[in-house]
């Protein structure tokens, strides 16, 4: 969609990522199922499976799985790391699906399309769109300590940190401050980064680093490469998003196009033009592939499918 960038190392078709991710998605999706909204109300328990299941990329989890594997040959023999990526996988995924919820509600982004369905609170009200973001967001934090697992407590602490700082307001709930702020002003390339640097660069780069903790302690090059990998890409998918939204329609999208421009609101696009942002994407993209080389990583393979997956899409 955005061109290409030259890959030193032996880069996956399509059809090899698509053989990595089914059964991965198929896990997730799985375990999705079994854990959202089983024990609740029932009109809650409705609405939060609406918000899960049977939709979206799942990139997060998908990162997640990945850096867990990626790491897996430094994991200690004793650390459950399979367990604890699932859960982190489906974690981060309740995050991101609870702040969709939010984000939709007329406070918000006022939208009534997301996965190419009615959002949730046109389907259930507002009010019940509100308590199952809410649900959802309780249950991404119940999943990383759970009762009887072999996943190391220093393992579930970390995961637990991870996930806070990402979707906190260092992270996602800050970033969507900024950006409610921002509406009719005109933010520099810096702020404009910043901004989505939290928004939503924190928890993609978060996922990474979830997926890496698994595995418990790492040497510090391996970490300083995942988080670079993953700072790149969050970024890279927001400057993609911004393109999409000038150069995809609603239907391609699955939610609502050009809605940025009608808000007003600061993008990629508005500031860089569209080839502009075309190259800050492309830019990104080698960032992250050389952060990877960094990691010194022996298999890295599915967290580069998923960086060129991020700036190649459509949708």
């Amino acid at each position: 969609m955005v061109g290409a960038v030259r890959d030193a190392s032996p880069r996956w078709s399509e059809r090899q990522l698509a053989d990595w991710a089914e059964p991965q998605l198929a896990r997730v999706e799985d375990a999705l199922s079994r854990w959202v909204g089983i024990d609740a109300p029932v009109l809650l328990g409705e609405a939060m499976r609406y918000a899960v299941l049977d939709g979206g990329k799942r990139l997060r989890p998908l990162l997640v799985l990945a850096a867990s594997e990626a790491v897996a040959p430094l994991a200690p023999a004793r650390t459950a790391i399979g367990d604890a990526a699932l859960r982190a996988a489906c974690a981060v995924e309740l995050i991101h699906a609870y702040s969709l919820v939010h984000d939709d509600l007329p406070c918000m982004d006022n939208d009534v399309l997301r996965r190419g369905k009615p959002t949730v609170h046109v389907k259930f009200g507002e009010a019940d769109a509100l308590l199952a973001g809410d649900a959802l967001q309780a249950l991404a934090f119940e999943l990383l300590v759970p009762d009887e697992a072999d996943i190391p407590a220093a393992v579930q602490a970390r995961l637990v940190r991870l996930l806070t700082r990402a979707a906190g307001s260092q992270g996602m709930a800050g970033g969507q401050a900024i950006d409610l702020a921002s509406v009719g002003r005109r933010l520099s390339e810096s702020e404009l980064r910043e901004m989505h640097r939290l928004k939503t660069g924190a928890l993609l780069q978060g996922s990474v680093e979830m997926g890496a903790a698994c595995a418990g302690e790492l040497p510090a090059v391996v970490l300083a490469g995942l988080r670079d990998y993953g700072a790149a890409i969050g970024l890279a998918f927001q400057v993609v998003d911004d393109i999409l939204d000038v150069v995809a329609d609603s239907e391609t999208l699955g939610k609502t196009a050009g809605k940025d421009a009608a808000a007003d609101k600061p993008t990629y696009v508005s500031l860089l033009g569209l080839e502009g942002a075309r190259a800050s994407a492309q830019q990104l993209l080698a960032q992250a592939l050389a952060a990877l080389e960094r990691s010194a990583l022996s298999d890295t393979a599915a967290l580069r499918a998923l960086a060129h997956m991020v700036v190649d899409r459509d949708r």
